[in-house]
């Protein structure tokens, strides 16, 4: 195991295992990086999720070691990146709420205006013009 660059990971097989601290990286930061990732490596999850989670990186093609680690260099970059835009959602998520229902209060609403002004049976017409003034 190594603690270069502040993250411990294991060599082997093609493989990296690196251990990530849900604490810091919550759980579905995790899963956004791992989807990242699946066009370059088989992914492997496993720990405990209150814990720590253990993520395997195979490289899908035969990698150096220094190529695995530069992938578990990008894995925690991702990590950082998803965890922030998670982040970031929550601290807007009541805005994002008032934006949508006014949105939607808003096209009801000019729907139910457009619905009264439709006369499909004729009866809003008056009847001078429906059947004309008598002589």
């Amino acid at each position: 195991m190594s603690k270069k660059n502040n993250f411990k990971s294991k060599v082997s097989k093609n493989q990296i295992i690196i251990k990530v601290n849900p604490k810091i990286y919550p759980l579905e930061a995790i899963y956004g990086a791992a989807y990242v990732f699946l066009d370059r490596a088989y992914l492997f999850l496993d720990g405990n999720p209150e814990k720590e989670v253990i993520v395997a990186l195979k490289g899908k093609e035969k990698m150096t070691e220094r190529k695995l680690k530069n992938l578990a260099g990008e894995f925690y970059n991702e990590l950082l990146n998803c965890a922030l835009r998670q982040k970031i959602s929550q601290n807007n998520q009541k805005i994002r709420e008032y934006i949508v229902s006014q949105a939607l209060l808003s096209a009801i609403e000019e729907e139910e205006e457009e619905e009264w002004q439709k006369d499909p049976l004729g009866i809003a017409v008056p009847w001078e013009e429906k059947y004309g003034k008598k002589k």
